[in-house]
């Protein structure tokens, strides 16, 4: 029992130390607070004599009122110095967006002005497009109303140049008619590569190109009335003569077709290749120094047939041309880079 009640007189004085601590520091707490009061409170004050016989002047201010005034005026700098710092950080940003809207309206005034000439050049392609489609047969649709308007000089005959609509840009609607206008032009321009591709396949098949390979040569000898160079007497010269002023330049067959004969006559082609091709044409090689095919050979256009020569009865190495047709010769002259002339006539 003894050693309970040591217990609680000593739990008893605990409790009243720490009680009697924090009634110490409260008090402690409160001086400070009531001399920092007192101080606050204390007042002062200013006299204002004049060096005259004039009044005197007497302020009286407290502590307080000076220490909120200076608290107010430290204040009012601060806002000034932070609202100026925020000026200029705001007008930098100003500055900086101006000079990039500029930048951006000089980069737009650059895309009208390209948009501009796109819409010019397209306007200039339009009719040009539909002179070469009707040239070639090919429909353009929805051209008849404009081609008539064309021919009385109305600007809408090329475009159904229309308003903008309202708060829309008029380039805009320029883009939208380029558009429109490619997409029209889509469906005819493969109708012209299908005609072009036909016309390529009726060239390869009769006599169209130069019948040396690269085109190097030259006409020594033309079709038509010569002299013979044996005999000194007048003859009809049945093809033309191509000579390169050498021997072996490799010789092509100038259309699809199929060998006929290959063969050597002593006193007259010598080695010689003769070519069917289609709608009744043939092609002879003449003189040639040796062959590249054999008969009932097939061959394309452009195929390397043989190589130039001096065999036969010839006065010097050269390629003797023929075209016939059926059983009628012609002049080869008029078939010679037919595909070339063909692809370069203006249309």
């Amino acid at each position: 029992m003894a050693s309970v009640h040591n217990y609680k007189r000593f739990e008893n004085n605990v409790v009243l130390k720490i009680g009697a601590g924090i009634a110490a520091c409260a008090k402690a707490v409160g001086s400070v607070f009531h001399a920092i009061g007192q101080f606050l409170i204390r007042r002062y004050t200013l006299v204002f004599v004049p060096h005259s016989e004039k009044k005197v002047y007497n302020f009286h201010v407290s502590v307080l009122s000076v220490t909120c005034f200076f608290l107010v005026l430290t204040a009012m700098i601060g806002a000034f110095f932070w609202y100026g710092a925020s000026y200029r950080s705001a007008k930098d940003a100003l500055t900086n967006s101006d000079a990039r809207l500029k930048d951006t309206q000089a980069n737009i005034d650059q895309i009208r002005d390209e948009v501009e000439y796109l819409f010019k050049e397209v306007r200039n392609f339009q009719p040009v497009l539909s002179n070469t489609l009707n040239a070639l047969g090919v429909d353009v649709p929805g051209t008849s109303g404009r081609t008539a308007r064309a021919s009385a000089g109305d600007l809408a005959a090329v475009f159904d140049v229309r308003e903008s609509p309202a708060n829309s840009l008029r380039e805009v609607d320029y883009l939208r008619q380029i558009s429109e206008f490619i997409s029209s032009a889509v469906t005819p321009i493969k109708e012209v590569a299908t005609v072009i591709g036909s016309q390529g396949e009726v060239l390869s098949e009769i006599p169209s190109i130069w019948p040396v390979q690269g085109g190097i040569g030259h006409i020594s000898l033309l079709f038509g009335q010569q002299i013979n160079p044996f005999t000194g007497q007048y003859y009809i010269h049945r093809g033309i003569d191509i000579s390169t002023f050498r021997q072996g330049d490799p010789v092509i067959a100038t259309a699809d077709g199929q060998v006929v004969f290959v063969g050597f006559e002593r006193d007259g082609f010598g080695n010689n290749v003769v070519i069917r091709h289609s709608h009744g044409f043939f092609t002879r090689y003449a003189h040639l120094l040796s062959f590249q095919v054999k008969n009932g050979q097939k061959v394309q256009q452009g195929e390397v047939i043989g190589y130039i020569g001096n065999t036969g009865l010839s006065t010097g190495p050269h390629l003797h041309y023929e075209v016939h047709i059926g059983s009628d010769v012609v002049s080869p002259y008029n078939y010679l880079n037919l595909r070339p002339r063909m692809a370069s006539r203006p249309r």
